[in-house]
């Protein structure tokens, strides 16, 4: 690829700073920009907004905000695309199907928590043959959407249409502190109103039931006095509201935007407990932690549970283009069906676009024909690895992994611009947000990137923090 030069660049920075609205920022206080040029592996080709005639190879420590899981410019990705170019784009989901649609729509399914054909197996919690459960209460049903918030807007219509269409109208979800499920409204919900980052919508938006943040760590017994008091207080919680509880929404095992905080499969299968015991759905967003980010194929599958409703999102495509969905149980199809309504009322212009789907389906064939599971138990091992000097740091209040993710936990919040500029005269690219350094890097990095990419943290935190 030609280098653009540097004069149109500058431009290009210079419109996008004046015009173009970021993400989480300010349009009149904009951030730092650096350009993209191309993407190929782990790395992201920049050009410096401080000086665009520099160029800059960085390894791409996010995964461009953990999706991009084979890392760029994959051959069977960009084939997958090219070939269904070729037939078309797009065409409405609405009166009309497709074979991209349909074979994405089987390869969930078949994947799907309890349906027992999950990619990898241990013998333990998380083997396809552990999970497997009756076919009436597998995952049996698809609804595309736009984004992971979108899948989880759909996903909270449904459960309260579930329970209104049964004559037992719910209003509120169950869910607990420190979570995050999306920017749009219902989405927004059901994040943290206290410690998340929508606090300034609170009074305008539904009012629902927060139980505690469980106590962190994977491996935390259900023994341990720290969790029987996050239990009983959930379950006392949870007994005062039971009635207009129409389900229970979480990311199992891995809180991700808000905070990167890992707990225990046990806390999982109590919230589960609670809405099966009284008639509510079990919603389970695997937007982040989906595809194998946490270790299993799906976070999931470390707890022993089949939700009622899952979110899948991110990773669905390699990271190539936006595509999300709402897998739900035949006994959730059938209630949402039932008249007066006869049908859910929703329908995305771009639901199932056919080149999307061939992607992802192309890229749900690589993970079967590949087995990222080892290489992601090997990242795991590298990056506590490469992580692991900054625990002698001062400015340090944990350091953890858990899959593919390593977390840096400062003492502070994280001075993000200055961080991200450290690491880049590294050769890494991070995005820091709160008092976290983090990497959710592609499933593909080899060992030496690893250990590029971990001292890059570490040194940056060293310099902008201190040790």
């Amino acid at each position: 690829m030609n280098s653009i030069p540097a004069d149109e660049v500058e431009r290009l920075l210079a419109y996008d700073r004046a015009h173009v609205w970021h993400p989480y920022s300010s349009a009149l206080r904009p951030s730092v920009m650096q350009f993209a040029e191309s993407a190929n592996g782990v790395r992201l080709r920049l050009r410096r907004a401080e000086d665009p005639d520099e160029t800059v190879e960085a390894i791409d420590a996010m995964a461009s905000w953990w999706c991009a899981i084979h890392g760029y410019g994959v051959p069977e990705l960009d084939a997958a695309a090219r070939g269904q170019l070729d037939s078309m784009s797009h065409v409405m989901f609405g009166g009309l199907t497709h074979g991209p649609a349909i074979a994405l729509a089987r390869a969930l399914i078949d994947l799907a928590p309890g349906a027992g054909g999950a990619i990898g197996g241990t013998g333990t919690v998380g083997d396809p043959g552990v999970m497997a459960v009756p076919e009436d209460e597998r995952l049996a049903h698809v609804f595309f959407a736009d984004s992971g918030s979108v899948s989880v807007e759909v996903a909270l219509k449904a459960v309260w249409q579930f329970h209104a269409l049964a004559g037992r109208p719910r209003s509120r979800m169950f869910t607990i502190r420190g979570g995050y499920h999306g920017d749009t409204f219902g989405a927004m919900s059901v994040c943290d109103p206290v410690g998340g980052m929508h606090t300034l919508f609170g009074d305008i938006l539904p009012a629902h039931v927060f139980a505690p943040r469980p106590p962190a760590g994977v491996d935390r017994s259900p023994d341990d006095p720290e969790f029987v008091a996050w239990e009983r207080a959930t379950r006392a919680l949870y007994a005062e509201h039971a009635d207009d509880i129409a389900g229970v929404i979480c990311e199992p095992v891995l809180q991700g935007a808000g905070g990167m905080h890992a707990y225990s499969p046990h806390a999982v299968r109590v919230l589960a407990d609670l809405a099966r015991q009284h008639g509510a759905l079990v919603v389970f967003d695997e937007i982040a932690t989906g595809f194998g980010r946490t270790g299993t194929f799906w976070a999931a599958d470390r707890c022993g549970v089949v939700p009622d409703i899952l979110c899948l999102g991110k990773a669905l495509t390699g990271g190539y283009a936006t595509l999300a969905a709402m897998l739900c149980t035949p006994a959730v199809a059938r209630g949402v069906s039932a008249e007066p309504a006869g049908a859910l009322m929703h329908g995305p212009t771009f639901m199932a676009n056919p080149l999307v789907c061939a992607i992802g389906g192309a890229s749900i064939d690589l993970l079967r024909r590949t087995d990222p599971l080892p290489r992601i138990g090997a990242l795991e091992a590298r990056l506590a690895e490469s992580l692991s000097p900054a625990r002698a740091f001062t400015s340090v209040a944990d350091v953890r992994t858990l899959g593919a993710v390593g977390v840096v936990q400062l003492e502070e919040p994280a001075r993000t611009a200055q961080i991200a500029a450290a690491a880049l005269a590294r050769g890494v690219w991070v995005r820091p947000f709160r008092d976290l350094v983090y990497t959710m890097p592609p499933f593909v990095m080899d060992d030496d990137d690893v250990a590029t990419l971990g001292s890059a943290l570490v040194e940056a935190v060293a310099e902008v923090h201190g040790r």
